[in-house]
C-alpha cells in the first residue's frame, strides 16, 4: 500500500511513535495536515504537559493510524519542525504504509477498571471489576465475586481514552461463559472470569468501543521500531 492510497484529509488522526533522550519509546496524538507527494508530509506538533514535543532533524518516527477496517503504519524522518506561523512537523515522504487487518473478533490484552450490573437479576447492585482483554465482538472479565449466571444480561460501564480524549463508555452485554474456581482458588481470592458478548444496538456507543478496541491494537499489536 502506499501513502496515496490512504487519501488522508487533513485532521485526520494518527499516533505517532518516537525515541526519547531516555531511549524508550513513547506515542503521541497528533494530526494530519497535508503532504506533497513523493516529497513530504506535514503534521501536527504534538503537545506533552501543554508543551509542543520537541523533535530533531533526522529523528526517526513511526506513525500508525486507523484505515478501513485495519491498521496503517509507516516509518519516517523528520526533516524539520516549524514553530512560525503554526508548529508543524515536515517529515520526509513514506516509500510505503503496512496494514493489519482487524477481525470483529480481534482481542487486546488491557487493564480496564468498569463498574458492572447484573440486569437479570433483581437484587443485583453495581460491583467493581476489570476488563482484561477486548474485541469488538466481547470481553474477559475479572472480579472477587460471583457476578451471574450464564446467559444473564450485564452493564458495564468504565471511562475509556482515545487519542488523549475521555469519555464515559456504557456497553450492554451477555454472560457466555464462567470460569469456575476450584476450592484452593477460593482459598487464593483468585479472581472469577466471565466471558461477555456485547449487544449493545446504541450506534454510538459501539462507535466509541470501536476507537477504543483500534487504538489499544495500534498502540499494543503493532511492532515497534
Amino acid at each position: 500500500m502506499t501513502f496515496d492510497d490512504l487519501k488522508l484529509r487533513p485532521g485526520y488522526p494518527l499516533q505517532v511513535q518516537v525515541e526519547t533522550s531516555t531511549g524508550m519509546s513513547e506515542r503521541y496524538p497528533c494530526r494530519f495536515v497535508g503532504a506533497m507527494p513523493g516529497r513530504a508530509l506535514l503534521l501536527s506538533v504534538p503537545r506533552v504537559n501543554g508543551r509542543f514535543l520537541r523533535l530533531r532533524p533526522g529523528q526517526k518516527v513511526v506513525a500508525r493510524m486507523m484505515v478501513a477496517n485495519g491498521v496503517g503504519v509507516f516509518t519516517c524522518s523528520v526533516e524539520s519542525q516549524a514553530t512560525d506561523p503554526y508548529p508543524l512537523l515536515h517529515l520526509d515522504y513514506p516509500e510505503e504504509v503496512g496494514f493489519k487487518g482487524i477481525r470483529q473478533s480481534t482481542r487486546v490484552e488491557i487493564d480496564l477498571p468498569v463498574v458492572v450490573l447484573n440486569q437479570s437479576s433483581l437484587e443485583a447492585s453495581e460491583v467493581e471489576a476489570r476488563v482484561v482483554d477486548i474485541s469488538l465482538s466481547g470481553a474477559r472479565l475479572e472480579l472477587d465475586r460471583v457476578l451471574g449466571d450464564i446467559g444473564d444480561k450485564v452493564s458495564i460501564t468504565a471511562q475509556v481514552e482515545v487519542a488523549g480524549l475521555y469519555r464515559d463508555l456504557r456497553l450492554e452485554a451477555v454472560i457466555r461463559s464462567r470460569v469456575e474456581r476450584s476450592t484452593q482458588e477460593l482459598k487464593q481470592n483468585t479472581p472469577v472470569v466471565y466471558g461477555l458478548e456485547f449487544i449493545e444496538a446504541d450506534e454510538d456507543r459501539r462507535l466509541l468501543l470501536a476507537a477504543y478496541v483500534y487504538a489499544k491494537i495500534a498502540q499494543d499489536q503493532l511492532p515497534t521500531p
